[in-house]
């Protein structure tokens, strides 16, 4: 038996995927998670059912689907973990893949083709959308991890100091990453170049 995990934020979907794969005799859905950050509670609950494999998204509330595997992964927790998306953007499979991830979907794939790679993954293969497996090394990321903290911040229209205070930085250093952030993707603001590195993937 499978035990599955599934985070993702938009109900409807989560509740339509988590009874799909429920009918599957060898898939048993432990817990359904509306964020990345419930979704790494359960996990790492030791009083929780073990979880085998997690389906995430990328975009979620509180914590995205790649920030959730990345701490998977430092916590040294034994989940196989998958991304199952809307986005394409090589950026966000890189990221994914250096995070550890063991499948990468995209949502209008075939629901077999999802009940293939759970299995395969499970098994411990790796499943990645042969179509975007190309694009993924096309083009590196540039961006250091306080850069993108940075930046993501900045996204959300918070000041320089409201991103030290959260960062527990300086605003000047804050300041000197948001800089450094613009000019390696010649951006000529903070909003710009956070609208770059989102379109490709790297926010």
């Amino acid at each position: 038996m499978i035990n599955l995990l599934i985070a993702e934020d938009q109900a409807m979907l989560l509740t339509t995927l988590a009874t799909l794969l429920d009918l599957e005799d060898d898939i048993n859905v432990v817990h359904q998670s509306s964020n990345g950050q419930d979704a790494l509670d359960f996990i790492s609950d030791p009083d929780s059912p073990k979880v085998d494999l997690l389906i995430s998204d990328i975009e979620m509330p509180k914590m995205t689907g790649i920030e959730l595997i990345q701490a998977i992964k430092e916590k040294n927790i034994p989940v196989k973990p998958i991304i199952l998306t809307t986005f394409s953007r090589a950026g966000y499979l890189r990221r994914a893949m250096d995070a550890g991830v063991k499948g990468y979907l995209l949502k209008d794939s075939p629901s077999d083709e999802l009940l293939t790679a759970i299995r395969k993954i499970a098994q411990g293969g790796k499943v990645i959308a042969p179509e975007l497996l190309q694009d993924a090394w096309m083009e590196m990321d540039p961006l250091t991890e306080k850069e993108r903290k940075a930046l993501q911040l900045a996204k959300t229209g918070v000041s320089t100091e409201e991103i030290a205070s959260s960062l527990h930085l300086s605003a000047g250093t804050v300041r000197n990453y948001l800089s450094s952030a613009c000019s390696k993707l010649d951006a000529k603001n903070r909003v710009e170049a956070a609208r770059i590195a989102h379109q490709n993937g790297w926010l």
